[in-house]
Order: structure tokens, then sequence, then C-alpha cells
């Protein structure tokens, strides 16, 4: 029987947006130790009889990159011809379309399934040997590789052929993303909500194995929320006073506001609706100093205690100034090395989640909605869990898990999820009681806080520390895995076999 130490695992998750990837597990289990985004670049001339397509110049996009219509819309044309040595990945790309270059962006999974086989063994390929250092010739790492949900056997299967013909790795599993995530939460039953850029995927659970007819999915993400907050930073007095002393105009200053978007909830500095006019409890000081520390919240109480000693020495009209920024929810930040005073604005940056009638004033609705209604989060959530059976529900709705980037900046989420989600469950009390199949309460999970590493990121790399979790497992029984032996004896196909969760 096959095993491997767990040195030697590599764990590799493939999400719509970006791939995240680490090299060894350790007794505790640690964030990534590279992450690139999911994207690839081709210069012209490169594809062989491929026609035309739209280009991106400078990157001036949400989160630095390109704009997403421009990068998505080439996702959908493949370059025929193009080979895997011809694309540019990774801090290459990103150089590139800074300094201006012509370059054809592509998200070969953007649409949740595998757009272009060459890109995407373009982007493991830069992952595992430029990114993780590791050799093709000498490749003795075994790769747990997530993926999102809803694929057919043929993709897995040629996955499967990529990783052991092309990349040479000594082992190799799959594991669905959603599974990843419910396992990191420690629940078996519940739903994953988790926002991309551009779409959101809602995959309820029951008894451990997801319902795979309620799987659904909504183009509501961060790039949308970040088009709607940029005009509400434009009228901003402090900011638009710093981008005039910046002489920003016309594309220029469109493209600072959209880095200001995206550095704001990427710095931490928007919570959810609802989580807004929540008070923070007084702090009573600290009577329990182990539980501080098994919670993981010695540096909060740090930074509290300092905070108290601050304001004690500061002179009245120091402290009224305080207390009158606190109440404004004025927050200073530094951006292009100028300091911008942001008020309550900016927590309006997850809105079009909570409400699409707001995408209207941006123009958004058109370009994301179906000829049918365009579905709130809430009520996407709730649309999948109706399809669920009825018995199932109650348990379903005890376990909302929001992840996906956003949720390791934004704060209150889940909380406001739940809060919107009141409509759909059981009002009256008396029948609550006597009523053993509705839904009576959402209620959230999130990741246990005995995992180190991801105490401040947790929910957001939910996907990676599942996968890592069941690694710990899956290398050391030689039966979850498909092993050089195994694929030379049944090819392809053994994946399928040999990948639990593909069962």
């Amino acid at each position: 029987m096959v095993t491997f130490r767990d040195s030697s695992v590599v764990i590799l998750d493939t999400s719509r947006d970006s791939i995240k990837a680490i090299l060894g597990l350790g007794d505790f289990l640690h964030v990534p130790s590279f992450e690139i985004q999911a994207r690839v670049g081709l210069r012209p001339g490169h594809a062989h009889g491929a026609p035309a397509m739209s280009r991106v110049n400078s990157g001036n996009g949400y989160e630095g990159t390109p704009a997403a219509s421009t990068s998505r819309a080439a996702t959908q044309a493949p370059a025929p011809g193009a080979r895997v040595n011809d694309y540019i990945v990774g801090t290459a790309l990103d150089e590139a379309l800074a300094a201006g270059h012509d370059i054809a962006v592509y998200w070969p999974f953007a649409d949740g399934n595998i757009s272009d086989w060459v890109q995407a063994e373009a982007l493991w390929k830069h992952v595992l040997f430029a990114g993780l250092g590791l050799r093709r010739a000498q490749n003795e790492s075994p790769v747990l590789l997530t993926l999102f949900s809803g694929l057919n056997r043929e993709t897995y299967e040629r996955t499967c052929q990529i990783f052991f013909e092309r990349l040479n790795v000594a082992g190799f599993s799959i594991l669905e993303r959603p599974t990843a995530q419910l396992y990191a939460a420690n629940a078996l039953a519940g739903v994953t909500i988790d926002i991309g850029r551009s779409h959101t995927d809602i995959t309820p659970f029951t008894d451990g194995l997801p319902v795979l007819n309620a799987r659904t999915t909504v183009p509501l993400g961060t790039d949308m929320c970040a088009r709607y907050l940029v005009p509400l930073l434009g009228g901003n007095t402090s900011v638009a006073q710093a981008l005039d002393s910046m002489g920003l105009q016309g594309l220029a200053r469109q493209a600072a506001l959209e880095e200001l978007a995206a550095h704001a909830w990427r710095s931490g500095l928007v919570r959810a609706p609802g989580a807004i006019d929540q008070v923070a409890p007084e702090d009573e000081g600290v009577t329990d100093i182990a539980a501080v520390v098994v919670a993981g919240k010695e540096r909060a109480v740090i930074e509290s205690t300092m905070k108290k000693k601050a304001t004690a020495k500061q002179t009245k009209e120091e402290q009224a100034r305080a207390r009158e920024i606190e109440a404004l929810d004025l927050v200073t930040t530094k951006f292009r090395g100028i300091e911008l005073t942001l008020g309550r604005e900016r927590h309006r940056f997850c809105e079009p989640l909570f409400d699409t009638g707001v995408l209207a004033a941006i123009g958004e609705r058109e370009n994301v909605g179906d000829k049918g209604a365009l579905l709130t989060l809430p009520q996407a959530v709730a649309y999948a869990v109706r399809e669920c059976e009825v018995d199932q529900r109650r348990d379903i709705y005890s376990g909302l898990l929001v992840t996906g980037d956003i949720a390791s900046h934004v704060k209150g989420l889940g909380a406001t999820l739940t809060a919107r989600l009141a409509p759909y469950m059981l009002g009256n009390q008396e029948n609550a009681q006597m009523n053993d199949v509705q839904p009576v309460q959402a209620r959230t999970v999130r990741v246990p806080d005995y995992f180190a590493e991801f105490r401040e990121r947790g929910d957001g790399l939910a996907t990676f520390l599942g996968a890592s979790i069941v690694a710990k497992i899956t290398f050391h029984d030689g039966k979850n895995f498909v092993s050089k032996t195994e694929y030379s004896d049944k090819g392809p196909k053994a994946v399928l076999e040999y990948s639990p969760s593909l069962l």
C-alpha cells in the first residue's frame, strides 16, 4: 500500500477566480503559501490561426486586475493553436499588464467549468513548478485538487490524465469545493454560499452529501459590488478633493476610484448591511486569560487595552472629537500615499447582494439579469433549500456557511444573511413548537477558532482548510487516491473510483 509523508503533499485549491496552494502539511494546518489569480495572458501572434479578440492593456480593473467585462468576455473565446508555454501566468502577467502591453486575458475557470484545457494546464504547471518549486522529472508529491461541483465524468478523467501524464504527480485525488467548505466548519448538514468575483455558488448538504439537484448559481459577486461602490466613493468630499489634488480626471479618475473600492473592502474597512449599527459590548476587562488564549482573542484584548490607555491620556477636546468620529463612523486610510477619510458610504459595498434593485442605478441589471428576475442572495439560498426534501430543510438551515474571499475581509455577512432569511422561517412560536419539519430559525456555522492560522481568514479559506483536513487522511490510508500503479492499470477513469467525493 502506497502512502506519503505529510511534508510531500500538495494542496491545490482551484476556484473560478484564483488558485491557492501549499507544499507540505504539518501538525498545525497552514494557510496557502502561494496564490495567483486564475487567469492567463496571450501576446498577439502566439495563437496560430486565432481570430482577433478583445484585449486589455493597463489592467485598471477591480483589485488591480483587467476590467471584468473585457477579461470575462475573452474567457468565451479559447485561442486555437496556442501551447502551454505561450501563455503568461502569475507575476509575469501582472507586470506585463501594468506596463500596458497588448495582452489577451483569459479566465478558463470563470464559468464554473474548464473552458480551455491548455490554459488550465498552464496555470497548474506554473503553480506546481514555479510557485511551489517542484521538479517534473523528480516529482514525488501527491496532489489533492479541489474543483467546483457539477462537472461531468469526462472532465474529472481528463484532469486526472493531465496531472499524471503532463505534470508527473506521484498520486492524485479530487475533492469538490463545497464539500471541503462544509468539512472545514465541522458540519454534515447545511448550505455553503461561496461568493466569488462574478458568481455565487450555493450548495445544500444533508448527511455530509451535496443535494445535487438543489445546487444554485447566481451572477452576483464582488466585482458588481465594487462597481456599485465606485460612484458612492466619488461623491465623498474627502475623496474628491484628494483626486483633484492628484490631477486625476476622466478615465484615470475612474480607475483610481475602482482601485479605492477594492482597497476599502480588502482592507477590512467594510461591514455588511445590518452589522453597521451594532454596538460593541462594553469591555469589562479580562476575567479568564485561558479562555481568551483558547479563543484566539489575545490580540484583540491587547489592542483594546492599548486603546483605553491612549484614550485616558487625551484631552477633553480630543475625546469629544474621537466620539464624533465614532458616531459618524469615519475611518482614515492611506491610498496612493495620501490619507483619505471614508464615511458610512463604504458599508454600502454589499448592498447589491441583498437588494438587486440598486443595480439599476449603475446599469447592471441588464448585464447580469436573464429573462427572469435576478435573485438576491437570501432569495437564492431559500430557492436552493426549497429544492431539497421537506424533512431536510430544518437541518440545512441550521448550517449556513458564507465563504469566498469576501468572507475574509467583510464582517457580518453571515449574521446579515441569517436576518434576511427570517421571512422564510416559521414565524409563529406556537406553531413552531408543534412542528418538527418546517425550519424555525437559520443559523450560521464558521471555521473553529482552534485552527490557529485560520482565525483571521478562516471562513474565506474554508475550502483550503477542508482540503487540508481531507488530505491528512487521504494520503495515509492508500485507498482514497490514485497512485501511479493504479493509473497505469485503469487509466484516467481510476479517479472516479478512488476519489470518495466523486462517487
